[in-house]
């Protein structure tokens, strides 16, 4: 009976003993098999460091190794640039001996090498979905030559494309690129952090996801060695407390500090490395997020990378995906993040050394903070996961998609262009009716013009406005920004929505910096360096939190269990948190509803989209919403409030009702999404912010108890 090793390739194989691989990883002990021996989609879920890149291309290339070296076999597919990069070296040392050309292709790299790689389109090519539709925009008439031979797509960190726009645009692309191929490209899709399968093989194969393989790693995961640390935060700096704690816990350990905004990131970076000044020792903490320019950013990965000594990067999500920054001895997570997945990627950063553990340090700083870090925690080691939900409706992308249809196709009819629309495999839940009220819109706009005679249509005006945009290639909305620049050095970029002027002082790659000159014809920015400074302002916004977070918190809160890896701070803030709601004797299936002398607070502790439709119910009928969180609502008045959530169960509810109290802020918005006719805008928006069957089920199943609480009594009186 052959082995998996027996399957592979004699150049894979000789990888494989040149490497002294002593076994193959669970993961590629089922993935190699399933690639080689069926012709089925694969996605391939496991742990970080677990040899998922391996676990596709050791079995793929050994199947294109005859045909590769003069053909373009294989498209390989990630969500940033940086990660395509990273990959590159180690996909080039696998083909070492193959003779299988690797090409990159994306803004970063030159034209020259792009116009080689058309002229001998061969092997393996890195792209970005961007960069893919570049592709369809610019180079139509090499499409052919480019996709003819794909075999195979390779899509890494598939989860992050699932839920998002991205994810629709980069579908639709896949959909069009079949018109090019000789045969439909086999998908294989990898992830650490992904659930709901049935959702990812729909996505992966519409209409036969049967054909989608899953390979998921039963392999017991790391140990994981965590703590958690409370430090309360009163003013708007980091308390000092805390960046000592930072500080002792990383002056001899390497180690990845993810904060949740970029400003955070600079406030952590500079003040942790002003503590390693005054203890005589060098620069070892270096910032790192979308807002550093790219250099200095790759400068960071790959110095942490080389060296062995304790050196840090304080970073945002920019660092949660896969990106080589060497081994790390320790993650630090400051405050919540919105997400399980969020904190399992991040998790899987460290114990990358053979025999090492995974070793997680979480620091709070307010109330907040430390309820939905346990949660999350708590929900992590219950090995549960925010399972993928979609991108619902995405008229916003089919509207891009059809200006680059027409751009590809210099004129289409309306029948074929819609012909063409029912045959992509994102966009086949639309029905006629509605893709020719889009094009209506879209030819009374301008965007569309339709051609006496031929009655094809081609990109009008307003559409060349659009599709000329520098930006057009990506779905999701681009910040404006300034350039910011220290002599000849670009060292990041800042929002312009901060109302900088000239002498401002500001923290940027983790640096003082003052404002000398501010271009805004050029959108420049030039600094010289500075002395004290405060960090930036970012305009940024969370996740929505799942309702399985919101439920875990009020479990929390509701019960007496302690928790082993929190400290003395942790626990007493906890216990101080908990002792109203153990007063007021709440059940599982009950929700406290607060009158306080300056308005109420419900507590539906079922996540943001229910919660905020529940709000906007109350709105509607009068009840005085004043503040919406992600498992709270305020109001103002008093005097009925117990009688208005009761006649919240007596209303014949429709989604449409709540658009009238929605203010600008808590609409839906995407990048195209303005373009959109009305009806089509508001059916977005209900699916992405409105959870009405959610709120519903709130409403039949769980029963608000109203507490009279004075403010300022310890106790609360029913």
């Amino acid at each position: 009976m052959l082995t998996t090793f027996d399957l592979l390739a004699p150049f894979v194989k000789k990888k494989i003993w040149e490497q002294q691989w002593k076994h193959f990883t669970p993961v590629q002990e089922k993935a190699i098999p399933a690639i080689l021996n069926t012709d089925k989609d694969v996605i391939i879920s496991s742990a970080t460091a677990s040899g998922k890149t391996e676990a596709a291309f050791l079995p793929i290339l050994s199947k294109v190794v005859n045909t590769a070296p003069d053909k373009l076999k294989i498209l390989y597919i990630s969500p940033l640039k940086a990660l395509i990069n990273d990959q590159f070296e180690r996909i080039t040392d696998i083909c070492e001996s193959s003779y299988i050309p690797i090409h990159r292709w994306h803004g970063d790299v030159s034209g020259y090498k792009k116009k080689a790689m058309l002229k001998q389109t061969a092997g393996i090519l890195q792209i970005t979905p961007e960069s893919m539709e570049s592709l369809f925009i610019n180079r139509t008439n090499e499409l052919a030559n480019l996709f003819h031979d794909v075999e195979f797509v390779i899509i890494d960190e598939i989860h992050a494309f699932i839920n998002e726009a991205r994810g629709v645009h980069l579908r639709s692309l896949l959909s069009r690129m079949e018109a090019y191929t000789t045969q439909r490209p086999r998908i294989i899709g990898l992830s650490a952090t992904i659930d709901n399968f049935d959702l990812v093989k729909q996505w992966t194969r519409p209409g036969d996801p049967d054909q989608v393989e899953v390979i998921k790693s039963e392999a017991e995961e790391k140990k994981l060695l965590y703590h958690l640390l409370h430090v309360q935060q009163d003013g708007p700096k980091k308390p000092i407390e805390l960046l000592q704690d930072m500080r002792e816990l990383t002056r001899n350990q390497k180690a990845l500090i993810f904060c949740n905004n970029r400003g955070s990131v600079e406030e952590i970076t500079y003040f942790l490395n002003r503590l390693a000044k005054r203890e005589n020792h060098p620069e070892s903490y270096f910032a790192h997020h979308s807002s550093i320019d790219k250099s200095e950013r790759e400068f960071v990965e790959k110095s942490v990378a080389a060296t062995k000594m304790p050196k840090s990067i304080v970073a945002t999500s920019s660092l949660e995906l896969g990106i080589d920054i060497g081994s790390i001895d320790l993650v630090i997570q400051l405050d919540n993040t919105f997400s399980v997945s969020s904190l399992k990627q991040r998790l899987g950063r460290s114990g990358r050394k053979a025999d090492s553990h995974q070793m997680l340090q979480l620091y709070t700083t307010d109330e907040d903070s430390l309820l939905q870090s346990l949660a999350v925690m708590e929900l992590n080691l219950e090995g549960w996961i925010e399972p993928a939900e979609g991108y619902a409706l995405p008229y916003d992308i089919l509207f891009q998609q059809i200006i680059s249809i027409c751009a590809e196709t210099n004129g289409i009819t309306e029948e074929n262009l819609i012909t063409a629309i029912k045959r992509n495999q994102i966009f086949f839940s639309f029905n006629r009716e509605q893709v020719q009220t889009l094009l209506e819109k879209m030819i009374e706009d301008d965007i569309l013009e339709q051609i006496r005679g031929t009655h094809e249509l081609i990109v009008g005006l307003e559409g060349e406005r659009i599709l000329r945009g520098r930006d057009f290639y990506g779905v999701f909305i681009s910040p404006q920004e300034f350039e910011v620049i220290h002599g000849s050095q670009n060292i990041g970029t800042l929002d312009q929505s901060q109302n900088l002027i000239q002498g401002d002082n500001f923290i940027l790659a983790g640096k003082l910096w003052t404002i000398t000159e501010i271009n805004e014809d050029t959108n420049k920015i030039h600094v010289t360096p500075a002395v004290d400074g405060n960090p930036p302002r970012y305009i940024s916004g969370g996740g929505k939190m799942h309702p399985k977070i919101g439920e875990k918190i009020s479990t929390i809160l509701y019960g007496n269990e302690t928790f082993a890896y929190v400290d003395r701070n942790a626990q007493a803030m906890l216990d101080d948190q908990r002792h109203k709601y153990h007063e007021a004797k709440l059940t599982e299936y009950q929700r406290p509803l607060w009158i306080q002398n300056n308005g109420w607070v419900l507590e539906t502790f079922s996540g943001t989209k229910i919660t905020r439709t529940l709000a906007w119910m109350l709105k509607t009928i009068g009840a005085g919403v004043t503040r919406v969180g992600d498992y709270n609502i305020e109001g103002s008045s008093t005097t009925d409030i117990a009688d208005k959530w009761q006649e919240l169960k007596e209303v014949e509810w429709q989604a449409y009702d709540l658009f009238a109290v929605t203010n600008y802020r808590e609409i839906f918005m995407s990048k195209y999404s303005r373009y959109l006719p009305e009806s089509s805008y508001h059916h977005m928006h209900e699916a992405h912010e409105v959870d009405l069957a959610g709120a519903l089920d709130f409403l039949r199943n769980t029963e608000i108890k109203v507490i009279h609480q004075t403010i300022g009594e310890e106790e609360p009186s029913q």
